[in-house]
């Protein structure tokens, strides 16, 4: 095993100036960092982490987790959270909670125990207005960034989230400039803050049509294809005699338009469809998807913006990214118009 000794023997420096070196010390020249940093390379230098934590009571480890790696919304978020952190010298650890609260809860003590700098967290939702595992997290005085709404549970956490009351305002006006009256709404998980919102802004732009809330054309969907297929199924047969769809997710909006095509029906002519979120399925769905393109990427570069601020001791604000419409082939003007 390569020493820092061996190194300062084949630099003809000390073993003060080889550590300094790859500590990045200011007091070293440029030159002799990179003179110093060459020879540690072609001589296999591997640091000590252990080492290294137990002396600076740090890991250079984050904790992240989402609900599932197969969920496409948090792919580019993912992506981006382990750029920035492979470039601040920092690991991840990956973890998946599967809506699961349990789970959850084991993961974050997990997590914990690890001794892990700070943690990047997807809640688990819910309606209960406290959580043991995050007023634990908060006595602890972990860093800790949520990706997504605060809820009561967790609001004493930072946050970084996409506005998704106004991009549903946006679709749903969209909906209603081509002709539409009769929308159909398929809402996400109930607990889910986002869910709320993006409910809040189709009511927002009925309101400001002057078009009647009508319940009727309100269906609890989840957040899943199989869940949107289901909830289209109920609503063909509870027959609203909707001529537009607009769903909290992408992936509800893609198994709702599969329940249609089984049925006959063609989209957008019998039924325009909407989605939420902008993953790459929709794009390529056999219809293309008009949807909502939430800022995934800089939600994660956010994510960890506020991250490097929590642990250099400050108190950064929550962070509410603007998402857009896209506009593809799956909305057109109702039938007749």
């Amino acid at each position: 095993m390569v020493r820092l000794k061996d190194i300062a023997v084949r630099a003809g420096v000390s073993i003060m100036t080889v550590s300094k070196v790859l500590r990045d010390a200011p007091d070293i020249s440029a030159a002799t960092k990179a003179r110093v940093r060459k020879l540690a390379e072609e001589m296999g230098y591997m640091p000590d982490l252990m080492a290294q934590s137990l002396r600076s009571r740090t890991t250079r480890v984050f904790g992240l987790m989402i609900p599932a790696a197969t969920n496409p919304v948090f792919a580019r978020i993912v992506l981006a959270i382990e750029e920035c952190a492979h470039e601040l010298g920092y690991d991840l650890i990956l973890a998946q909670s599967l809506n699961d609260l349990e789970r959850e809860a084991r993961i974050i003590r997990r997590l914990l125990a690890r001794r892990v700098d700070g943690m990047f967290l997807s809640p688990v939702y819910r309606l209960d207005p406290t959580a043991e595992v995050y007023e634990e997290l908060a006595r602890r005085g972990t860093p800790v960034v949520l990706l997504g709404q605060r809820a009561p549970f967790c609001s004493q956490f930072v946050n970084v989230e996409s506005d998704d009351a106004a991009a549903s305002l946006s679709a749903t006006r969209h909906l209603l400039q081509l002709g539409h009256k009769r929308i159909a709404f398929f809402t996400g998980p109930q607990a889910a803050p986002s869910s709320q919102e993006r409910l809040e802004g189709y009511r927002r732009a009925l309101r400001e049509a002057q078009i009647e809330w009508d319940d009727r054309l309100i269906f609890n969907a989840g957040s899943t294809i199989e869940e949107g297929e289901n909830t289209a199924r109920q609503m063909l047969e509870e027959a609203p005699q909707a001529t537009a769809l607009q769903a909290a997710s992408d992936l509800v909006a893609i198994g709702a338009a599969n329940l249609l095509f089984s049925r006959g029906l063609h989209i957008p002519k019998d039924l325009s469809v909407v989605g939420f979120g902008n993953i790459m399925s929709g794009e390529y769905f056999r219809v293309p998807l008009t949807t909502i393109r939430q800022p995934k990427h800089r939600l994660g570069v956010a994510a960890v913006e506020s991250m490097r601020r929590l642990l250099r001791g400050e108190r950064p604000e929550p962070k509410r990214l603007s998402a857009e419409l896209v506009v593809r082939q799956s909305t057109a003007p109702p039938r007749g118009d």
